[in-house]
């Protein structure tokens, strides 16, 4: 990473049409809840699955810049309700966000692959 990619970040983050960052809330008593975050929905998705927390115990979030959108689970399960591999997440998301994600790649590879969170 060079050192301008250090300080103003991922070139991605600056798109508008896509989330700046992902959050993912694991709900545990009325209104708290654990937080985690991750740049990518696939990094996000890995972490929760590694961490054992089922699809059914949380809520995701796309977190823009101005703005925070509820993103509907069905993109990152399947029919069984299990979490998707990397390689379907990024099949179930081509449609969700045009002209990011093709066989090429996807605008999103710029990003850190960590998480935060409990």
């Amino acid at each position: 990473m060079s050192l301008l990619s250090k300080v103003i970040g991922p070139k991605s983050k600056y798109e508008n049409d896509i989330p700046y960052t992902y959050e993912a809330r694991q709900h545990i008593v009325g209104e708290k809840y654990n937080s985690f975050l991750a740049d990518t929905i696939c990094a996000l998705v890995a972490h929760l699955e590694d961490k054992n927390i089922k699809p059914d115990e949380i809520e995701l979030y796309e977190i823009f810049k101005e703005k925070e959108k509820k993103l509907n689970i069905k993109y990152c399960i399947s029919e069984q309700g299990e979490w998707l591999s990397r390689k379907e997440l990024c099949i179930s998301f081509t449609k969700h966000y045009p002209g990011h994600i093709d066989e090429a790649g996807c605008t999103f590879e710029d990003r850190e692959k960590g998480t935060m969170g409990p």
